[in-house]
């Protein structure tokens, strides 16, 4: 529905390393929906995104760094994948304060393929069940979560989604799970 986001304010957050689709996607069906997105980084400028990790995929201007925004001026947050991308946010203080304020917060936290790293590193993945790729499944039941193979798992108030290949239902996932949420005021 071309307005089911109308009024409603959507955090992406990513750094270099960024998964192109994973956050090119998202951010067109949010704003398809009629959300207003905010690419936020852990630096001023662009960030660097790939395609499969490995080749160069362009760049995605910054709109603010994410230690200079606060939980209270969005009504949703997204954290794409790529496994570069991944681990900068989860060694980023202000990048795991702000996904950790927002999980607490009780809007909605979307994440993708390795876009869970940074849930795990806020410390909230604890007797929650999620799904990512692969690789971070055992990371996350070390953790405490409960982790399911499936292309999108909903816990709460924590979307997730294993890759790529997920897409089209993430998609879906978070503009209904962001359009079921009060727009803040």
């Amino acid at each position: 529905m071309p307005n089911q986001l109308q009024g409603r304010r959507i955090a992406f957050l990513a750094a270099d390393g960024v998964e192109k689709v994973e956050l090119e996607q998202p951010r067109a069906a949010v704003t398809d929906a009629g959300g207003r997105v905010e690419l936020l980084s852990l630096k001023p400028g662009e960030i660097d995104a790939r395609n499969h990790d490995l080749e160069p995929a362009g760049t995605f201007a910054v709109d603010r760094v994410v230690g200079d925004a606060s939980v209270d001026e969005f009504d949703a947050l997204v954290v794409p994948g790529g496994t570069v991308n991944g681990d900068k946010l989860r060694l980023d203080e202000a990048a795991v304060a702000f996904v950790g304020d927002f999980v607490r917060s009780g809007k909605p936290v979307a994440a993708i393929c390795h876009g869970p790293w940074a849930l795990l590193e806020a410390g909230v993945v604890k007797d929650r069940t999620l799904t990512s790729y692969p690789s971070l499944r055992t990371d996350l039941r070390n953790a405490g979560a409960t982790v399911v193979d499936q292309e999108v798992c909903i816990d709460g108030n924590l979307i997730t989604s294993r890759s790529p290949d997920d897409l089209p239902a993430f998609c879906q996932a978070i503009t209904d799970q962001f359009a079921a949420t009060p727009a803040h005021t």
